[in-house]
């Protein structure tokens, strides 16, 4: 396995409400699996799978919609390592990939998280400023710097 295989391909979803550009609230869930943690909507892109095939796939499996419209999408791949406890569970990977997006959601989406799978127990919207405090992980480094591109391009 080359060093890029060591990462899992991913998509992963920034949310914002049907009341944008007026309101600028972001959508997190909290892990049903995990204590306390806070994330956005993330998942696997299958292989063979084209990354807007995966990123619709992705929103109805984790919350039960893909009534969503892409606002913009992150320039690049973006990478970060596992934990220790959550590597062990992931192997072969020590991390994922990703590609990020911008959405909002459309006025007929209904989240809905009692999905196939459910991964999350509960969501809320919150301000822009509010959402690192909340998502304080693991994945902070990552959330900070594709939250900070959305908001130099004007989109948050």
């Amino acid at each position: 396995m080359n060093k890029e295989n060591l990462y899992r391909p991913n998509v992963a979803m920034i949310i914002v409400s049907n009341n944008y550009p007026q309101k600028k609230e972001i959508f997190i869930a909290q892990r049903n699996d995990l204590l306390d943690i806070w994330q956005f909507p993330q998942g696997g892109i299958d292989e063979g799978e084209e990354i807007i095939e995966a990123l619709f796939r992705e929103l109805e499996e984790e919350i039960g919609t893909d009534k969503l419209k892409i606002v913009a999408e992150y320039p690049e791949w973006i990478s970060y390592d596992f934990p220790e406890k959550i590597a062990k569970k992931m192997k072969p990977y020590k991390g994922q990939t990703q590609r990020y997006f911008l959405l909002k959601l459309k006025k007929s989406a209904e989240i809905n998280l009692d999905t196939k799978h459910p991964e999350f127990s509960s969501h809320k919207f919150v301000s822009v400023d509010d959402v690192l405090d909340i998502t304080a992980h693991f994945k902070k480094p990552v959330y900070e710097k594709v939250i900070s591109y959305f908001k130099q391009e004007g989109y948050l």
